[in-house]
């Protein structure tokens, strides 16, 4: 698991939603621990550290209220309700109980993963790096001059590459998913397929003279995406 990977609790006592879920957001590159009912969330949530809980109202031996309440009076890590009642009361209580989001049933897996997203990027938003100039090797990015220099020659960097390579390189062994990086390089209304990033990055290698058999910077994660690694120096031998 890569160091900045997202670790999310999947509180849903129906199988087949908890299976379908758990998938769509695995595939987006988060660590996913399931849980059937509200003991075992509450277990869960005792033994590890959760960056977003995904919870159930409706669920066997203690309640989505319940586990809902308990953990808000122990963190503030954002919490996402699903639930099978759409009333504007029931909504409002679910929310007054501590949750960030609510999601009424039967709802589209890709909703939810989208919904994920945008309530980790508000609860992260305080960590990001804000260095405007970033030096691995060889390779120097500088952030704000919206410049990068390899062997001390220009890139001739499109401003999709540019904005791809500082996405990926802000957090070096981070793994990022095509369709997270479809979002933060091309944008949230992007209608194409998420596999254009492919040729994106396909061309940034080639003028990070970056061989995808054996990269230097950006390593292929199958099945999930990418990740940016600083390249070894021989002191790193």
């Amino acid at each position: 698991m890569a160091a900045e990977t997202r670790r999310i609790l999947l509180v849903e006592d129906e199988k087949t939603i908890r299976t379908t879920v758990g998938a769509y957001l695995e595939r987006e590159g988060y660590w996913v621990t399931p849980a059937a009912d509200g003991q075992v969330a509450l277990d869960e949530f005792e033994k590890h550290r959760f960056d977003l809980i995904v919870l159930d109202l409706m669920l066997p031996k203690v309640s989505g209220e319940e586990v809902c309440r308990a953990i808000r009076d122990a963190s503030d890590v954002p919490i996402i309700m699903l639930t099978a009642k759409g009333e504007e009361q029931d909504r409002i209580a679910g929310l007054e109980l501590g949750a960030d989001d609510y999601l009424v049933k039967p709802f589209s897996p890709r909703e939810l993963v989208a919904r994920v997203r945008a309530l980790l990027r508000r609860a992260h938003v305080e960590t990001e790096p804000q260095r405007d100039r970033l030096v691995f090797g060889d390779l120097v990015i500088d952030i704000a001059g919206h410049k990068a220099f390899l062997g001390g020659q220009e890139l001739d960097l499109t401003a999709s590459e540019f904005k791809l390579l500082t996405t990926l390189s802000r957090y070096p062994g981070r793994v990022y998913s095509r369709m997270e990086l479809v979002e933060k390089v091309l944008g949230y209304d992007f209608e194409g397929y998420e596999r254009t990033i492919d040729s994106h990055v396909k061309n940034l290698r080639a003028k990070l003279d970056d061989d995808p058999r054996e990269p230097r910077f950006i390593y292929t994660v199958h099945g999930v995406g990418y990740r940016f690694e600083a390249p070894k120096t021989d002191a790193d031998e």
